[in-house]
């Protein structure tokens, strides 16, 4: 005991919390649904970068060339123009709003959006198929021999009682 603090208590009191608190972590991170999330983010984001790298170098030249050679990249407006020194040093970078790179941004998001929606599309459509399977109700089971005889007893007795 250090100055009135019992540390063998609080060892086994903090190794217990510790075991409790790895335990719930574990249930947690070995439930399906996260392990699902994880998969899908680590997937979304090697498809972001197949879908980026289309759009760079595929989809852009392309439409750049049918609207006359245009560099998407380059598209600017110039608010305020770099300042150069006599020098040629840069005294103060030019100030532009890039809206070539933001259309690039624009295709790169319709791609993925419409990707993620066939995918939306196909899974409902897949889910509902079995719901469909699952809600038809089976027949009901042939009764037993025991259950007819007991129901052939039934409507005799109620036939008497006429």
């Amino acid at each position: 005991m250090i100055y009135g603090f019992n540390c063998r208590f609080w060892h086994e009191y903090l190794m217990k919390m510790d075991c409790k608190f790895l335990k719930d972590f574990k249930a947690f991170a070995m439930r399906g649904n996260v392990l699902d999330m994880a998969v899908g983010v680590i997937i979304g984001g090697a498809f972001g970068k197949i879908v980026t790298s289309l759009v760079n170098n595929v989809v852009m030249p392309l439409l750049g060339m049918l609207v006359g050679g245009i560099d998407f990249t380059s598209l600017q407006w110039v608010l305020s123009p770099a300042q150069v020194a006599a020098d040629g040093t840069v005294v103060r970078e030019e100030v532009a709003m890039q809206y070539g790179l933001f259309l690039q941004s624009t295709f790169d998001f319709i791609i993925i959006a419409f990707c993620i929606f066939l995918f939306v599309k196909l899974f409902t459509r897949l889910t509902q198929s079995r719901k469909a399977e699952v809600a038809k109700p089976a027949a009901p089971p042939e009764p037993s021999a025991e259950a007819k005889l007991l129901a052939e007893i039934r409507d005799l007795l109620r036939e008497r009682k006429q």
